[in-house]
């Protein structure tokens, strides 16, 4: 039996990837911070038992992925994907879907990655889970390419250094001096796990703020909890970081001590910039690729434009890359 396959179609609009194998493909199942209800894997196991090749992969961008499915399976599939998109797409990110049987209409902006987050563990200061899934709506269903990372302290398990937009949790420290008995302790860990921001002067714990980065190792270490994290859940946001052949490079701070509210106000701007460059024609390149292209100070203007900031925050005024100039080799027509 012969069929008419648009491969390119079919990854782009509903997130299968063509296999090695004639007429197999494999599914990707978003599941945006990593985290999911348990009982959804019996419907990844059907999937992968009764279509695929009875094997499931975990991606790199934490999605479970289920190969061997033949082309002509793949309406079936697409309604055995109901659950997933009911219980993550709809009913956990919020994002309203027509039909649930008809299987994701999108790669999207591909899945977004989070570390376990403040939910799990200790060192984490924000939830990054949750802010993942509040993410969503933002890159499902665009067709348009980013890949957000979501790390829930400066640690960075989640790797998002390495994202075009890498998202970083980081607190504010109040520090209760009648708590400090002089212990060095914070001082320890900070020279240690951070970047020695802290001192013992005249028997009490100081805190050089410049340096500080909002790391919460002090709070960690502390015995009598003289250090502790301010509430107010603020981020990191470091900017056209990615990985390749040619030109891999490590994200360059964009945004400090900004609110949840401002990142979402970023997004949006970022897509409108997106879109501006590649003269509404979606293409898969990095962003830092389009910023380049762009310049950083046209890109800053576009993305912050009616972004209300918080008091804390801060912009970088200029970006710079350690790489050599290979804009010669970046053609956006």
């Amino acid at each position: 039996m012969s069929l008419d396959v648009d491969i390119i179609k079919m990854r782009a609009d509903a997130d299968y990837r063509l296999s090695k194998v004639r007429g197999e493909c494999m599914i990707s199942v978003r599941i945006p911070g990593g985290i999911m209800p348990a009982h959804l894997l019996a419907t990844a196991q059907e999937i992968a038992e009764k279509w695929g090749n009875g094997v499931i992969h975990l991606t790199t961008r934490q999605k479970l992925a289920m190969p061997g499915i033949r082309y002509e399976d793949i309406p079936e599939v697409n309604k055995a994907l109901r659950p997933f998109i009911e219980d993550i797409t709809q009913d956990i990110c919020g994002i309203e879907v027509e039909d649930l049987e008809a299987g994701y209409q999108s790669i999207g902006g591909r899945n977004i990655v989070a570390c376990q987050g403040s939910q799990i563990c200790q060192k984490a200061n924000t939830d990054t889970t949750g802010l993942a899934q509040r993410l969503e709506h933002h890159v499902y269903p665009s067709k348009y390419h980013l890949k957000i990372v979501a790390a829930g302290c400066p640690n960075d398990c989640a790797k998002a250094n390495m994202a075009d937009f890498g998202i970083l949790g980081i607190a504010k420290i109040d520090f209760t001096s009648e708590r400090c008995i002089g212990c060095g302790a914070c001082v320890d860990a900070c020279s240690h796990h951070a970047v020695n921001c802290l001192s013992i002067v005249d028997g009490k714990a100081t805190k050089e703020e410049s340096k500080c980065i909002g790391c919460g190792e002090c709070v960690l270490a502390c015995p009598t909890l003289a250090w502790q994290r301010n509430p107010k859940q603020l981020y990191m946001v470091k900017l056209g970081g990615r990985t390749s052949k040619k030109t891999p490079r490590v994200g360059k701070l964009f945004l400090n001590w900004v609110t949840e509210e401002v990142i979402h106000q970023v997004i949006e701007n970022l897509f409108e910039f997106e879109k501006e460059m590649l003269k509404g024609i979606p293409k898969y390149l990095h962003m830092g690729h389009l910023i380049d292209q762009g310049g950083y100070l046209r890109f800053k203007e576009r993305v912050l434009n009616g972004v209300e900031l918080n008091p804390e925050a801060k912009v970088a005024q200029r970006m710079y890359w350690a790489e050599d100039e290979y804009m010669a080799n970046i053609h956006v027509k």
